[in-house]
């Protein structure tokens, strides 16, 4: 995302980054009728504001491609919990890797939820880590009904998964890393460290 702007369009519209412009438009009429200052009920003048705003961004598709740009960055970066220097078979790193897994398919089944499978590549880009260091994983989260392996192949978590995901605190924040801040985040101008 620009340097100026770090705030999650997709996510102040509730839509998925593959979102329509149809949906994106039904979407916001439904919201800012809902946050419009003066709805008695639910007026929000700040909420209002930012679903405004993002919608100004998505719905003009010039605008939208250019901020798709450092969305797409921002989210390889958010989700990245491994650098070379990572040791594969440490405790700890192992359970960042599970939560890792469970936060992105969580927060993709949350932002679309009757296609939110994703792919072994998709994760492995997303998260930074190498698909035969996340076999393991995959294995494990599948075992204990976690996750699960969709009709088309992808992967997506399970209702028990986003039970656990709730119960520890729900996705991963951006103000706590997984790992460290990865060194080219900070020089793509975003000012914000990894998630």
């Amino acid at each position: 995302m620009p340097a100026s702007d770090s705030t999650d369009h997709y996510e102040v519209l509730q839509v998925s980054h593959r979102a329509d412009l149809e949906t994106i438009q039904r979407v916001f009429r439904h919201l800012a009728k809902r946050y419009h200052p003066d709805n008695s009920e639910s007026g929000d003048a700040e909420r209002f504001r930012q679903v405004s705003a993002a919608f100004q961004v998505l719905s003009d598709p010039e605008r939208r491609a250019q901020y798709d740009i450092g969305y797409e960055r921002h989210q390889k970066v958010k989700w990245r919990i491994f650098d070379r220097e990572t040791a594969t078979d440490d405790m700890a790193a192992d359970r960042r890797v599970r939560e890792a897994i469970l936060s992105v398919l969580y927060t993709a089944r949350r932002n679309d939820a009757e296609h939110s499978g994703m792919g072994m590549y998709d994760l492995e880009q997303l998260l930074g880590c190498p698909e035969e260091h996340m076999k393991f994983h995959i294995w494990y989260l599948k075992e204990n009904g976690l996750i699960q392996r969709l009709e088309n192949g992808m992967l997506a978590i399970s209702a028990r998964g986003v039970d656990w995901v709730l119960e520890h605190g729900g996705p991963r924040s951006s103000s706590v890393p997984l790992l460290k801040p990865v060194d080219h985040w900070a020089s793509a101008g975003s000012g914000n460290g990894a998630q």
